[in-house]
């Protein structure tokens, strides 16, 4: 009797090379930002720390990512300072009340941050996280 089932591999093909064949031309044909996307989000698994869309109002949680953008706000009552921490699934928006500037909270930092997250005038927030900068 004759076996006339196709096979997925080439015959002497090591098992998982067409795996990692599809990655490397998927990285490569990439653009930058999903390339960066998929990099965090990595981390954050690698870091034990909760996705920015896992998480839910009124919880207390540890995300980690990098700030896109710090912008000073000053109000009427109290200044702020906000960052938008991105972790590749998402974002949240870390919020100092009284601080005009942090040394070390700039854009392109990755770091962690820990604290209740909360939704305000449409927005996810942690107010005055504790945070930890990294490296790089």
């Amino acid at each position: 009797m004759t076996d006339t089932r196709a096979t997925s591999a080439a015959p002497g093909a090591q098992p998982g090379a067409r795996g990692w064949l599809s990655r490397t031309l998927q990285k490569l044909t990439a653009d930058d930002q999903t390339v960066d996307a998929r990099e965090l989000q990595s981390d954050v698994v690698n870091s034990g720390c909760a996705p920015v869309s896992a998480c839910r109002k009124g919880e207390v949680v540890t995300v980690t990512g990098r700030l896109k953008s710090v912008v000073y706000t000053p109000r009427e009552t109290v200044p702020t300072l906000e960052a938008e921490l991105f972790d590749g699934s998402g974002s949240v928006t870390l919020v100092w009340l009284g601080r005009r500037r942090i040394p070390g909270i700039e854009p392109g930092r990755r770091l962690t941050a820990r604290g209740r997250f909360a939704a305000f005038e449409g927005r996810q927030v942690i107010y005055n996280p504790w945070y930890e900068l990294s490296a790089g």
